[in-house]
């Protein structure tokens, strides 16, 4: 039950951090998904530094901080859903290249951004 409650916590913060992300970068919505694409770079650095940090502690020590961080807050703080819906509209907006770039830097950005974390947590 206490994971459960970590997980709740964690979620609704990462979900408010994603609302503000989104809200700081609204101007730039209706030019590319700017948004979307930050708070999931975010996400994905701090689930990085996460991981790299718990590879030097002993695994029961770590469950309460996993469903509260890597569960919780960066389940709620990124979103494929978005990514996969705004680059959807891209598409049905005949913005190709915007389409591919979306997918693109969102891949490369996340996947670096994951192993950047990943070493800064070490």
């Amino acid at each position: 039950m206490n994971q459960l409650i970590l997980v709740f916590i964690g979620g609704g913060l990462g979900s408010l951090a994603r609302f503000g992300v989104s809200k700081a970068l609204v101007k730039w919505s209706s030019v590319f998904p700017f948004g979307t694409l930050t708070a999931n770079i975010l996400a994905c650095l701090i689930m990085g530094f996460f991981a790299g940090w718990t590879l030097s502690k002993p695994a029961d020590t770590i469950h309460s901080l996993r469903a509260f961080i890597a569960v919780g807050f960066c389940g709620g703080f990124s979103t494929f859903s978005t990514f996969s819906n705004e680059t959807i509209q891209l598409l049905q907006h005949n913005r190709f290249v915007d389409a591919a770039l979306n997918i693109v830097l969102s891949l490369v950005l996340c996947f670096g951004a994951t192993l950047a974390g990943m070493w800064l947590g070490k």
